[in-house]
């Protein structure tokens, strides 16, 4: 979903760059049920850490957004489990963010075991953009705007009609 691609801003082409972090996380023992297995809702709070990690890295958090009042609560979260991780594992998150022309956040998740480096669940969440009065914003906030240009989301005049 996420992948390089050739931008043609007028007269400059560029490659869109992809923004991915990864990020390390230990199974604890409350993640799990009786058979050591971790919790199949706990997957989702992996994407969760990887989010915030994200936030963190690329300067873009939830408090970014909260302080310019605007709220950004996800609205479809999917979760596809393909190995189980138990208590005692190391895990690794990849959070890749994906560029979209609509007024929306979306992150795909790859989840890693992180000693077998098998993929043990896939994901995707996408998240709005409301008012503090929870009205639904149909254009990007423009500081977030700003953001993707910095992060080579936009071209250079920040005319988001040019993607």
């Amino acid at each position: 979903m996420s992948r390089k691609e050739d931008i043609d801003f007028g007269k400059t082409s560029m490659k869109k760059r992809e923004l991915i972090t990864r990020t390390v996380i230990r199974v604890r023992f409350n993640e799990v049920d009786s058979m050591g297995v971790v919790w199949h809702g706990n997957y989702i709070r992996y994407f969760e850490d990887g989010r915030e990690d994200f936030g963190d890295r690329f300067s873009i958090n939830y408090l970014d957004f909260r302080n310019r009042g605007i709220l950004i609560p996800i609205v479809k979260v999917v979760c596809d489990f393909k190995k189980p991780l138990i208590y005692g594992d190391t895990a690794l998150v990849e959070t890749r963010f994906v560029d979209s022309e609509a007024a929306k956040i979306l992150y795909d998740y790859t989840l890693f075991n992180n000693k077998s480096h098998e993929i043990v669940a896939t994901g995707s969440s996408i998240q709005v953009f409301l008012s503090l009065n929870r009205e639904l914003l149909l254009d990007f906030p423009p500081f977030f705007l700003d953001w993707k240009k910095r992060n080579g989301l936009l071209p250079p005049d920040n005319d988001p009609g040019l993607i």
